[in-house]
């Protein structure tokens, strides 16, 4: 099934409209006194949907001490023992990103008792056995709201490659170059695609598909195009673009701005 975009004016707009529905799933499970799960990326796409949800926590005295946050991915380094996580310091971090850009950034304007409590991030170990992440994520009852971003060169989601077969579930995987190159723009600090981490651990094609309850695709800025164009002509999932596996979630919703739908706008 095709998903149309909704197209909006700016980043920030974007943000906003993924931020409220996020905040009214939250307020939602609060008020039934059960815990929301919000899957999440890192990197510049989900960026304003952060901010944004930190001003309408503000705004609506957002209660985040039921909220967990499940982090997609993370980079990890190849020991002679296995795969261990990079340092959560450095900059490209999933880990370091998810603690300071989205734990720290809510729980610093929510009120005392009603922020995200420690141990409330979880993210993927890369010592585990396959799929055992899903697992904890299924006994926590499923994601509420899957927030997703897709790669501009290769359309990977997480850090899926292409290739990724449709029931793949949380793993370490070997990072294409295509992935790596954006992972230069994302991170300035890498100066090189030598100094791009090569590996990564990630939630799988089916962890998305099949644990969530909805699905928010963002997509901003003109150098993401033809990111647009290729989601808003897919039907269904196509290893080639990752990214279409949003085309066959539950609740799925696709939010692009107006910079990034500019090859879409003759035909719109």
């Amino acid at each position: 099934m095709s998903i149309a975009p909704e197209i909006l004016d700016s980043p920030d707009d974007v943000g906003r409209a993924a931020a409220t529905q996020i905040a009214d799933a939250i307020e939602t499970a609060s008020a039934e006194g059960r815990r929301f799960v919000l899957g999440c990326p890192s990197g510049r796409s989900p960026l304003t949907t952060y901010q944004q949800l930190a001003l309408l926590v503000i705004e609506r005295d957002l209660d985040l001490s039921g909220v967990v946050i499940v982090l997609m991915d993370e980079y990890v380094d190849k020991t002679a023992g296995g795969f261990r996580a990079v340092d959560e310091s450095l900059p490209h971090s999933c880990v370091g990103f998810g603690r300071r850009d989205i734990v720290e950034r809510l729980n610093a304007v929510a009120r005392p008792g009603r922020r995200i409590p420690d141990g409330n991030l979880w993210s993927p170990d890369p010592q585990a056995a396959d799929g055992e992440y899903d697992r904890a994520i299924e006994d926590a009852g499923g994601i509420d709201v899957f927030l997703l971003a897709s790669g501009a060169s290769d359309g990977h989601v997480a850090l899926n490659p292409v290739g990724s077969g449709a029931d793949t579930v949380t793993r370490v995987v070997a990072l294409g170059d295509d992935t790596r190159r954006d992972n230069l723009g994302t991170f300035p600090t890498l100066k090189s695609l030598d100094e791009a981490p090569r590996y990564g651990v990630t939630v799988g094609i089916r962890t998305i598909r099949e644990l969530s309850r909805a699905v928010i695709m963002v997509v901003t800025g003109e150098h993401k195009q033809s990111t647009v164009q290729r989601l808003a002509a897919a039907e269904a999932y196509e290893p080639s673009w990752p990214a279409t596996i949003v085309t066959q979630c539950a609740s799925p919703r696709f939010l692009v701005d107006r910079s990034a739908a500019g090859l879409l706008q003759t035909a719109l």
